[in-house]
């Protein structure tokens, strides 16, 4: 097998050009947190349907050439799918990523080169990543679920009994999209980090790339989730908290405090002695006020178009 690299998003703009589908930046992107940069399944979109109805007759609809993507994939790419599977539900549970020890546990398979096995396989076919996570022991790596079109099935597919041809339409304006199309915007940015640290000056500087999260043993203590961490050589760390919206996002006083309280919950329980910065991604920039002022840097979801 020839590892192929997924399309980034310039890639997918330029093929959305060049078969004239009509297509904004925002619908690129849009596209791109369910379909990933894989191009066969980007050569189904049809220039006479909007986004929306695209959606609906790639997955919703009588015979749609992508409903049973999921099973076919995975039956494809590896001779017994069904750990491989499993692992990925597993991992599909908590977004900040898991151990190994971790895996086994709610999997319930055995450890042993097996396991390892099938762990290095996803991540040679782009399902998974491995990261060392801040805190943890040199040992101890973390896997996370980063594929977009597994991630939407896991949420809109898996369970689906509506069979209506117009369910994607009607799901786009309901709370449960909300959910996903954050969690999904940030595994785009996890993507294209390369972008991002090009587009704050951080390119030719090593770093490490992960989300933290803080339990507290403590029922009085207070806990933290960072969405993405990127940690530099260069003795600087920048916290990055990612929104996904329709507009400019608006920080609120009471947003800033939390923002603020993450920062301090990370410095004490890390120990850190490297600089720390926050840098916020939204899909269209920050509105202007007071708190707004307080992010040290500011992206939008055109640095992750770059190239």
């Amino acid at each position: 097998l020839i590892p192929l690299k997924p399309f980034s998003l310039h890639e997918c703009e330029q093929f959305a050009i060049a078969n004239n589908l009509g297509m904004s930046r925002r619908n690129v992107l849009d596209t791109y947190m369910i379909l990933g940069g894989v191009p066969y399944y980007w050569k189904f979109l049809q220039r006479e349907y909007s986004w929306a109805q695209n959606i609906d007759a790639l997955f919703f609809q009588e015979s749609s050439p992508l409903q049973n993507e999921f099973n076919a994939l995975y039956a494809s790419l590896f001779r017994n799918p069904r750990p491989y599977i499993d692992i990925i539900k597993a991992l599909g549970t908590k977004k900040v990523g898991m151990t190994r020890t971790e895996i086994i546990d709610a999997t319930k398979l055995e450890a042993g080169g097996q396991i390892t096995l099938i762990l290095e396989e996803l991540e040679q076919c782009d399902f998974i990543r491995s990261f060392h996570a801040l805190g943890k022991k040199k040992k101890e790596i973390c896997y996370q679920l980063i594929d977009n079109f597994t991630l939407f099935y896991f949420q809109y597919i898996a369970n689906y009994t509506a069979k209506t041809s117009a369910y994607w339409s009607q799901k786009i304006n309901q709370p449960q999209f909300n959910t996903w199309s954050g969690f999904a915007y940030e595994r785009v940015c996890m993507q294209h980090i390369e972008q991002i640290k090009h587009a704050i000056g951080i390119s030719g500087i090593a770093s490490s790339v992960y989300s933290w999260q803080y339990i507290p043993k403590n029922t009085d203590e207070k806990g933290a989730q960072i969405d993405m961490l990127i940690d530099r050589d260069d003795r600087m760390i920048n916290l990055c908290e990612i929104k996904y919206g329709q507009g400019e996002y608006e920080i609120s006083e009471a947003y800033d405090k939390v923002l603020r309280e993450k920062l301090s919950i990370f410095q004490n329980v890390t120990k850190t002695n490297k600089g720390v910065s926050l840098l916020m991604i939204t899909s269209y920039g920050l509105k202007r006020n007071q708190w707004a002022n307080n992010i040290h840097i500011q992206l939008t979801m055109d640095d992750l178009f770059a190239f």
